[in-house]
């Protein structure tokens, strides 16, 4: 990138809580006849709360039909993706008419025109301002469009917005004895994350002449295993999306994470044990216990992902930008960040920040 560009605000929004064990006892337990295996697969899956915008306690959306699943994800998006991206322009101290570029991911909803175009008119953004849409790449979507909106802002000295918004809960599948079933049933939960990305000065982090607190993003890479492409998938059917999840996972992302942060790394003359912060997308426990033991990392840098597990369960493209958020008030200046998400392809992404050193 030939200028800087720099993260400045942050923030997301949820729909209503509810617990693991309310889901379990009130809905899943009846859903899967009592299933031991299934409520091991709930009890392991990391997460105590969950967030839902269709909660299968009040009403169960298994036999909708996807038209009516993608008339319910218009209803629900707009004020949370509202919240989330008010709140982070508040942040930047930003007018959400300075915006030159709207991107927004999510592989749980679509229609046109879309959150984009409703959201920006909503907002008082301009009528010339530029939109992407980042569409069913899935968990790791974050991170390749984190990537397009920091390449926009160096590129053309305009600030961005990016808006990760995912609604899971609107694609519960009908009752079976699929164990991938069981698993997605078990973490799978809503959120809208936003940042604010603006152009920093080469030679410091400047926003309009003054210097600003936030994250430099620094580089963004990424690796697919082709190979792998039936271990990870999420298919359009007539009952909404459902998603495929390979056992076999976290033994693929085992034989490339070390490799492609190491790869990253080493184009900026830094170490792993340079890293001051881990942002890593927590697809399940297995996923951060595997990468913690290939980058020998030390327990408590993962403790962020974990919590944000437990917490909000696993909102696909949204929740490593939760987990940027959990972590960043405890990063020094000067400190590097690594962000990584895993998701169909089966793909890994990686990205390097640091944080400003005002």
């Amino acid at each position: 990138m030939s200028g800087r560009a720099v993260v400045t605000g942050m923030a997301h929004a949820v729909p209503a809580t509810v617990t693991q064990d309310a889901l379990w006892d009130g809905f899943f337990d009846r859903y899967y006849g009592g299933k031991a295996v299934a409520r091991r697969l709930f009890a392991a899956a990391g997460v105590r709360t969950r967030h839902a915008v269709a909660n299968p306690l009040d009403e169960d959306l298994s036999q909708w039909s996807t038209g009516a699943r993608m008339a319910r994800y218009v209803a629900e998006s707009m004020p949370l993706a509202k919240q989330a991206v008010s709140q982070a322009l508040d942040v930047a101290g930003l007018a959400a008419g300075d915006v030159g570029l709207f991107a927004v991911a999510s592989c749980t909803g679509y229609s046109t025109p879309g959150v984009d175009i409703r959201l920006a008119r909503d907002l008082g953004m301009s009528t010339d301002l530029q939109r992407l849409f980042v569409g069913h790449m899935g968990c790791y979507a974050a991170v390749p469009a984190l990537g397009a909106v920091s390449d926009f802002v160096a590129a053309r000295g305009r600030p961005a917005v990016l808006l990760c918004l995912e609604l899971t809960s609107l694609h519960v599948q009908p009752p079976s004895d699929d164990i991938d079933q069981m698993v997605c049933h078990s973490l799978f939960s809503d959120a809208a994350a936003a940042l604010v990305v603006e152009p920093g000065a080469v030679d410091g982090f400047e926003v309009d002449g003054f210097e600003v607190d936030g994250f430099e993003v620094l580089d963004v890479v990424a690796r697919t295993d082709a190979s792998t492409a039936d271990h990870m998938t999420w298919d359009v059917t007539d009952l909404g999306f459902r998603m495929g999840l390979s056992a076999r996972v976290p033994d693929v992302l085992a034989g490339h994470v070390l490799s492609v942060v190491t790869g990253m790394l080493d184009r900026h003359g830094l170490s792993i044990q340079d890293v001051g912060a881990w942002a890593v997308h927590p697809g399940g426990p297995r996923i951060l216990d595997v990468v913690g033991q290939r980058l020998d990392l030390d327990a408590e840098l993962l403790q962020p992902s974990r919590r944000v597990l437990a917490e909000h369960g696993n909102c696909s493209s949204a929740t490593v930008l939760l987990v940027l958020s959990e972590l960043a008030q405890d990063v020094a200046p000067g400190e590097h960040v690594v962000i990584m998400a895993f998701g169909p392809g089966l793909t890994l992404y990686a990205a390097l920040l640091r944080r400003g050193t005002v």
